[in-house]
């Protein structure tokens, strides 16, 4: 299994300079090489970053990795970059997940563990920005956006695709329009007869951190745990 990290966009809503990912974290350690820690402790060792605003500082921070570069990544969204670490990769059970999500290792074994198409998921209540979903009687999801109605929850940004599935999600990616999250690229995928089960890990932390206040829970959870 593979790994890529969405790591491309300005995240101009949290408020600093810095790309969202390299976010500092009570431990010192940085949002990326908190995910990077974590992939390397269940196995995953191929992991391609995906960068853009301001690359060269994540370089520097990590000049091991395996990166994309996303030239345009002012003016495109996720999918994009998603797809632009498709590209010329070998078909292969592939996790992604954006680069400024908090997490413990918890979340990551149990999308690793379900079989097939995962999208890791909390049931909580959400709002405008977030992405939510919607599933069917089988458990399916058949719905994932900003702007499903009926929600049972959000989507935060753990995934995974399935070898079998790797080719047609790719094409899904490439046939999404430049400002589209991958998210659209999924329900494409649906529509088409591939299948996305979520994964629950609300009762563990895992955090998308798109404002101050997401930000502030993370740091929560470690005052907690001291």
């Amino acid at each position: 299994m593979k790994a890529i990290i969405l790591a491309a966009g300005v995240g101009s809503r949290i408020g600093h300079r810095l790309p969202k990912c390299l976010t500092e974290l009570p431990n010192g350690k940085t949002l990326l090489e908190n995910q990077i820690e974590l992939l390397n402790e269940n196995g995953i060792n191929e992991i391609i970053i995906v960068v853009g605003f301001k690359k060269e500082l994540i370089m520097e921070y990590y000049p091991d990795a395996l990166y994309r570069y996303n030239p345009l990544f002012h003016v495109t969204n996720t999918a994009k970059s998603l797809m632009m670490a498709f590209q010329n990769a070998t078909p292969d059970d592939t996790l992604w997940l954006n680069g400024d999500v908090f997490l413990e290792s918890a979340v990551l074994q149990r999308v690793i563990e379900t079989p097939g198409n995962v999208v890791a998921v909390n049931t909580a209540a959400v709002g405008e920005e977030e992405v939510k979903y919607r599933t069917n009687a089988d458990g399916f999801i058949v719905e994932i956006s900003k702007k499903v109605t009926d929600a049972e929850g959000e989507a935060v940004g753990v995934n995974k695709i399935s070898r079998q599935d790797f080719l047609i999600f790719y094409d899904m990616l490439k046939e999404c329009s430049p400002h589209d999250y991958f998210e659209r690229a999924m329900e494409l995928a649906i529509a088409r007869g591939v299948q996305f089960v979520p994964v629950n890990v609300g009762d563990l932390k895992c955090v998308e951190i798109d404002f101050r206040k997401d930000l502030e829970l993370v740091r929560r959870f470690f005052k907690e745990k001291d």
